[in-house]
């Protein structure tokens, strides 16, 4: 049987020996994640994880973008609904520690819009690449609710607290080449050198001594678990900001494409 059968709103390929392939496709909506990707792209990693084909992992948005980040259907949701605050709050946590936790390395291919759910596996994965017309925006202030999907666990390790508060406040976007120079991805390439790229590297780590890269992984990646609380307190922040005010104001907003006006 397929353990993938059970993620229909991912996309699997194999395109290298041991190599997996996740595209995040989402038509007409910049791959932003829905209710039931968000789900599974939290659930996702064990899976990996648990597959013996599986060496490495690339992860890629569709139709040249990564991802638009949550679906704002499923963040209003959110903010209506206390099941589904606490359904996908659960979720979220899921989703940045077992990308932590798999043993498997993450190449990510970021090109277009990377944003919220989708920007954390971007930027979580362990090696991640970039193109010059990138567009990384945490995106979560403009909303009206704290950076709480990933930000506070690994951008000021990546960049620095200084142009982590710039970027995390005032949801500046970072293009790739500044993202490359700030430290926040691996590399910046040609968009037409992005795919074989993400797969060259792929393929030497899944050529690689797999013991050696799993365990260097693991190690280097307690830096992550020991910002664990500040990622816990900001991801509790946030859902607590879900149930205010603005949000509302703030998906508004984003759909009416002007300033917000929060209270």
């Amino acid at each position: 049987m397929d353990p993938y059968a059970a993620y229909p709103s991912l996309e699997f390929d194999r395109p290298a020996p041991h190599v997996l392939r996740l595209t995040l496709r989402a038509a007409g909506k910049l791959n932003a994640v829905s209710g039931a990707m968000h789900g599974e792209l939290a659930a996702v990693w064990k899976t990996i994880g648990e597959d013996d084909e599986t060496r490495v992992v690339i992860v890629r948005g569709a139709d040249g973008a990564f991802s638009a980040g949550g679906d704002l259907d499923l963040v209003l949701e959110i903010a209506n609904d206390a099941e589904a605050r606490r359904r996908v709050f659960h979720e979220a946590r899921d989703l940045v520690y077992n990308v932590i936790d798999c043993p498997k390395p993450i190449v990510s291919a970021i090109t277009g819009p990377a944003v919220g759910a989708g920007l954390a596996v971007g930027l979580l994965a362990d090696i991640s690449i970039a193109t010059p017309s990138a567009r990384i925006i945490d995106g979560h202030t403009k909303l009206g609710v704290a950076a709480g999907d990933h930000a506070a666990i690994v951008w000021p390790l990546l960049c620095g607290m200084a142009k982590a508060k710039y970027h995390l406040l005032l949801c500046e976007p970072v293009d790739g080449v500044e993202a490359e120079r700030i430290g926040l991805v691996s590399l910046c390439v040609a968009e037409d050198d992005l795919e074989a790229r993400a797969l060259e590297i792929a393929t030497r780590l899944a050529e690689g001594a797999q013991p050696a890269i799993r365990h260097t992984k693991l190690a280097l990646n307690n830096w992550l678990r020991a910002a664990g609380p500040a990622f816990d307190a900001s991801l509790a922040l946030e859902f607590m900001d879900l149930a205010g005010p603005d949000v509302h104001e703030g998906v508004a907003a984003v759909r009416e494409k002007r300033k917000p006006r929060f209270s």
